[in-house]
């Protein structure tokens, strides 16, 4: 399976490289711009920084976003069942619970999971205009859970109305209306998101499971923004999503998976507001943003309810001089956990923060750093450095250090599921420090690029549970390469590349890392004409060390393939068609999960 991802990867470069012979006439493109950053930085200049738009997203024809972030190196995806089933992404071969996960700036982490990770199985996309990925340790700009990095979704500003509607296989059908206003002085925009499909096993089908387990996804939101004056503005945004999960379990007397009547449910909103302002030479952003989620999970006919909540106070200003520009601020961070058990934690950190950029035309250098005082586990400064130096020919050699820090979460803090005797270990926040550097490359009629990332992540104290209680024990390291590059070739053909070899272990035991496989790597080539569009992607992942119960299990590497593609046929009504898995291939994301066989879905979209 290594041979074959390195053999398609090296194929699919070797055409990236032959692609200026099938150029057409130069087209200069703009940077594109990444904003989790705090200061809005150049993603060629910005180490570990992706951004994929609205249109990357269409035309994938991605409804999830576990479905379009596989495409990003470096990201591990793992989903415990194919409509809904827990689906948690590791970076950089970090836990899941070390990405923090933001929806338009608001945490949207789960304060109530061991790990306090967040559930990507029920997000939509349908109202996401842009997610930014920045990898690695990120907690001098966003504090705890960014060790392994930060994933930002950034909702839609609608203009007209807008509706989508698609059916499929395994009885599937997409509904989604929206409608809004928006000019310079004001826009307010809302809109409501339909998912229902009766799915597959999630257990695999191979192992003589036949029971269907379903989803019916619900998402509504509205977001909205308004200048008083060319001085001060306000926005700020709301999402709420529920969702209903038909999920397998361990029934007796084996205890291994298969097919059961448990379900989850889960209901989750998320939201902002802000007032932006200037005074004093400077631009203050105060700005209030909350989460809440409440799961219940039915097994047996029993319920077991969590539920959390997160609420952040943040004060940022703004500044600027000739060649430097800064922000500092300040903020406050307030989450609960409630537990099925009954048991419950608040926990609390404030925290102040630093970033400033100095560009110099040839040479752009970016510092930051924080301090954070948690309530319960001491205090913590992070800082990162980063410095990106533009060649001759169109080169960019960059790199960055950093360091982060994750606090326990509440599970952890309150020792749930604990039957060890007391005293428990007291435990200390996770560390990390982290180095990469990158060369890229852009031709000079931005038609061509690429990067190469080599990268060193260390964690130091990660809490695991053993003997019946959690410690500080485990050290873990990933050394990994990232290949990327995309091309527009002649004909309105484009060709994206992805690659990433991961080397992730436990320093404590020597064992590899779960469910991250060492090799894999992905290409769309795309393709737009005056009416028709469409894009084939194919992906490839290697073999990983997986969890089989009481034992460590190998799940076997895997390639597929989906097509998509879109028919305009006039300026308001748009077609859609799309195939997943072209090759009705086999295979498991997640030991003993099984994935959905060739399956087919049209729609249509209206523009108005």
């Amino acid at each position: 399976m290594k041979r074959s991802i390195l053999l398609a990867s090296a194929a699919l470069s070797v055409v990236a490289i032959a692609a200026p012979a099938m150029a057409e006439d130069a087209v200069q493109v703009s940077d594109v711009v990444v904003t989790a950053t705090r200061l809005p930085a150049i993603v060629a200049d910005t180490p570990g920084a992706r951004v994929i738009d609205s249109q990357t997203i269409e035309q994938h024809g991605a409804v999830f976003a576990a479905d379009i972030l596989t495409t990003v190196p470096g990201l591990s995806i793992a989903r415990t069942g194919a409509f809904g089933g827990l689906t948690q992404v590791r970076m950089r071969g970090a836990a899941p619970g070390k990405t923090l996960v933001l929806v338009d700036g608001a945490p949207v982490n789960d304060p109530a999971k061991i790990n306090g990770a967040f559930d990507f199985g029920s997000f939509e996309l349908a109202d996401i205009d842009r997610i930014e990925v920045l990898s690695g340790p990120q907690s001098s700009l966003w504090g705890s859970d960014a060790i392994g990095g930060v994933i930002s979704f950034t909702t839609k500003e609608v203009q007209g109305v807008r509706a989508e509607a698609e059916a499929g296989s395994f009885s599937t059908v997409r509904g989604r209306l929206s409608a809004g206003v928006a000019n310079d002085k004001y826009a307010f925009g809302a809109y409501v998101s339909r998912f229902e499909t009766d799915g597959i096993s999630a257990a695999d089908e191979r192992d003589g499971n036949t029971e269907r387990d379903g989803l019916r996804n619900t998402t509504v939101g509205a977001k909205g923004r308004y200048a008083f004056n060319d001085m001060t503005k306000i926005d700020g945004s709301v999402r709420w999503v529920k969702s209903h999960v038909e999920i397998d379990g361990f029934p007796a007397p084996n205890y291994s998976l298969a097919d059961t009547d448990d379900t989850a449910d889960s209901e989750q909103w998320s939201g902002f507001a802000r007032v932006t302002t200037q005074a004093f030479g400077l631009k203050h952003q105060f700005s209030v943003s909350a989460s809440d989620i409440e799961r219940t999970t039915y097994s047996g006919g029993a319920g077991s309810t969590f539920s959390g909540d997160r609420q952040v106070y943040r004060w940022q200003a703004d500044g600027k001089t000739q060649n430097i520009a800064y922000a500092f601020g300040a903020e406050r961070e307030e989450s609960k956990g409630d537990l099925s058990t009954g048991l419950s934690r608040d926990l609390g950190t404030t925290s102040v923060f630093g970033v400033a950029q100095y560009d110099a035309g040839a040479l752009n250098l970016t510092g930051g750093l924080r301090y954070d005082d948690t309530d319960d586990f001491g205090s913590k400064t992070t800082g990162r450095v980063s410095a990106a130096y533009h060649l001759n020919g169109g080169f960019t050699v960059s790199g960055a250090y950093g360091t982060g820090f994750k606090a326990p979460t509440v599970v952890q803090a309150l020792c749930d599921w604990c039957y060890a005797p007391k005293p428990w270990p007291e435990l200390k926040p996770e560390t990390a420090d982290s180095v990469e550097l990158a060369l890229g490359w852009a031709s000079p009629d931005g038609r061509f690029d690429g990067r190469a990332t080599v990268y060193r992540l260390n964690i130091e104290n990660q809490i695991s549970y053993v003997a019946g209680r959690y410690i500080n024990i485990a050290k873990t390291r990933s050394d990994g390469v990232e290949l990327e590059g995309s091309a527009r070739l002649g004909a309105g053909f484009d060709l994206t590349l992805a690659y990433a070899w991961t080397d992730a272990t436990d320093r404590t035991t020597g064992a590899r890392l779960l469910r991250v496989p060492e090799n894999t790597a992905s290409a769309t080539l795309g393709w737009t004409g005056e009416r028709l569009s469409g894009a084939l992607a194919v992906r490839a992942e290697d073999d990983q060390d997986d969890s089989g119960g009481f034992s460590t299990v190998v799940r076997k590497g895997f390639v597929t393939g989906n097509l998509n593609a879109a028919y305009v046929l006039t300026d308001n009504i748009t077609l859609t068609a799309r195939i997943e898995n072209l090759t009705d291939k086999h295979y498991q994301q997640v030991f003993g999960y099984g994935e959905p066989g060739r399956s087919g879905y049209v729609g249509i979209r209206l523009r108005y």
